[in-house]
């Protein structure tokens, strides 16, 4: 019972967020009365009269398919071909910014496991709004900030400056899509565990970590990589150049703060990389200790071989001489053969072994 009543809860949850995210376009808008609309819409067309009319506001878009639906959605609410064109497809640029209009790609990251994807996150930002694009496939990104939206919009200023008010709100939108991306590290750091546990395993299959190794340090790097692009934009905001963005120094502080804390989570992953690089030579050195324990026994055993292969070999030798049809060997011969044959042996396998032991070829300790 107590498990039925958890999967209700958990279907009740999955379905309470489908709502929410039911139609693609959200609008939360500041009124200059100080008042709040807060709506959702198949269309932008439902968004235009509340944009003409408000002080500031925030639309968030999202798409199964951001490389086609994201131009057409920006060029809607007026964004220029040239500003989305140099954001989206296989762009590398992460900031645009045209006076009157700017855009900047943050990363958006996702881990699956160890499967680490950064997908982008664009935030266009145009008069009194900022339009927010981003593929819902990633993670319900911006539940919680869609639902206190209205809350932060009533946090601004209403005599503020529009950059000043652009400013805040966009602060609070790259805040919480790092905190997302973030928490993502929680996850890698979980499957290192996981894989510390099978370094430490002797009996783990060396074929099998390998790959575990692999995909440890391609997550890492993927993950890093997403973060020096979030540094790179925010570096780009912190001067407040932009005409659109304010200069007023206590906003640019709050910037930096967020530069901060990215640099922050940069350094807990290079750790988390430098930990799993001292894991590996900790690792090698095991395997290099175990080659050299089997190398010493490996060594012994051939030592000993030789000594019994010069006991045999000598006596031996000997025998097939005294047979030959040259010595004419006779019954009585026995005795003194039989001694030269023992006295042989021995002479010859303790000079050997004394020959071997003098030349350090048996280990004193075999680990």
């Amino acid at each position: 019972m107590e498990e039925l009543g958890t999967n209700e809860t958990t279907q009740k949850v999955v379905a309470s967020q489908s709502e929410i995210f039911q139609k693609h376009w959200f609008c939360v808008a500041l009124s200059p009365s100080g008042s709040t609309v807060k709506m959702d819409a198949e269309s932008p067309a439902a968004f235009l009269e509340i944009l003409s009319q408000s002080t500031i506001a925030w639309i968030d878009y999202w798409t199964d398919d951001f490389d086609k639906d994201a131009p057409v959605a920006a060029a809607q609410l007026g964004f220029s071909d040239l500003l989305i064109s140099s954001l989206t497809g296989d762009s590398r640029l992460t900031y645009q910014d045209f006076d009157n209009e700017m855009g900047i790609k943050l990363p958006s990251i996702q881990v699956r496991q160890l499967e680490v994807q950064a997908h982008p996150l664009l935030l266009l930002l145009q008069k009194n709004f900022v339009l927010s694009i981003h593929p819902l496939s990633v993670d319900r990104r911006f539940t919680r900030l869609r639902r206190y939206s209205d809350t932060v919009l009533r946090k601004i200023p209403l005599n503020a400056c529009i950059e000043d008010k652009l400013t805040l709100l966009l602060i609070r939108i790259i805040d919480e899509t790092n905190e997302r991306n973030f928490e993502h590290l929680q996850q890698i750091e979980e499957r290192g565990d996981e894989l510390n546990k099978d370094l430490m395993d002797p009996t783990t299959p060396r074929e099998r970590l390998g790959p575990k190794i692999y995909e440890m340090k391609h997550a890492l790097i993927t993950y890093l990589n997403a973060l020096w692009q979030s540094v790179d934009v925010l570096h780009a905001l912190r001067y407040g150049d932009a005409q659109l963005i304010t200069d007023e120094p206590k906003l640019l502080y709050r910037i930096n703060i967020l530069t901060e804390d990215v640099n922050r989570q940069i350094s807990l992953a290079e750790h988390m990389s430098e930990v799993l690089a001292s894991g590996l030579e900790v690792l090698q050195t095991i395997y290099n200790n175990q080659l050299q324990a089997l190398n010493n026994r490996l060594a012994l055993v051939m030592t000993y071989l030789t000594i019994i292969g010069t006991a045999i070999l000598v006596p031996n030798t000997l025998a097939t001489i005294f047979s030959s049809s040259a010595f004419d060997m006779k019954s009585s011969d026995m005795g003194w053969y039989v001694a030269l044959l023992v006295v042989s042996t021995v002479v010859a396998t303790g000079l050997v072994y004394w020959w071997v032991k003098r030349q350090g070829w048996i280990p004193r300790k075999v680990d």
